[in-house]
């Protein structure tokens, strides 16, 4: 098996131009690498159903029960669990832009107090216990305050799942705040995760900055 790292954060915080340069990084080195995106809303029914989610056809965010949202994404992932496995069988190192982090924390976000601690236990038993996902060798989290991220969404090209500029979760500030709160608590709390800011003492780090950040947190790892 190889080792396996997901790179997590919120909306706009570079997740998928971070994982695509450390898979092209990996590759041009020669190490077996492969790259999974979740949601994989083209390829799942799953995650065509977390699409139709994001596009406001089932509600707004408050209108949808965060237990329910988390069965979607964890469906694409159950649905793509053989592949994932595959690509673990013959990859030196697998990234993954999203990963059940990801569920839990947005899904979290939606709670406070005992009943958020209730929900994320509930996502990883799902995700882990009783579908049997792997656990990530690594966990990058990509922090960025929220007015910058939402600067970044705006600025993405049209996306297949929906024909909004940004998605009912990218679009609603006060979420992704809460969002941002729930990534910390859990980067805080599992030594496995490394916090790597987008923003440095002159504002908005570049893309090449923080792909060399890390590159020194996977290297070590890379064989």
């Amino acid at each position: 098996m190889s080792f396996l790292v997901a790179i997590e954060g919120i909306d706009g915080s570079g997740k998928g131009t971070q994982a695509r340069k450390l898979h092209d990084h990996l590759v041009g080195i020669g190490r077996g690498c492969e790259l999974i995106s979740f949601p994989r809303y083209d390829d799942t029914v799953f995650g065509a159903a977390v699409g139709r989610f994001l596009n406001g056809e089932f509600g707004s965010l408050a209108e949808v029960h965060p237990l329910l949202a988390s069965l979607l994404y964890a469906g694409d992932r159950f649905e793509s669990k053989q592949k994932l496995l595959e690509a673990l069988r013959r990859s030196d190192v697998v990234v993954l832009d999203r990963y059940v982090p990801s569920n839990v924390a947005h899904q979290a976000a939606k709670r406070h107090g005992a009943e958020r601690r209730e929900l994320a236990d509930f996502i990883q038993e799902l995700e882990f216990g009783i579908y049997g996902l792997p656990a990530a060798d690594l966990v990058i989290l990509l922090d960025l305050p929220v007015a910058e991220a939402q600067s970044l969404v705006a600025r993405k090209h049209q996306r297949t799942y929906t024909l909004r500029p940004a998605d009912i979760q990218e679009s609603d500030a006060e979420y992704l705040s809460e969002v941002r709160s729930a990534y910390l608590e859990l980067a805080d709390a599992d030594a496995s995760w490394r916090k790597i800011s987008g923003v440095g003492d002159a504002g908005l780090r570049t893309v090449d900055d923080v792909a060399a950040e890390i590159w020194t947190a996977v290297a070590p790892h890379a064989g």
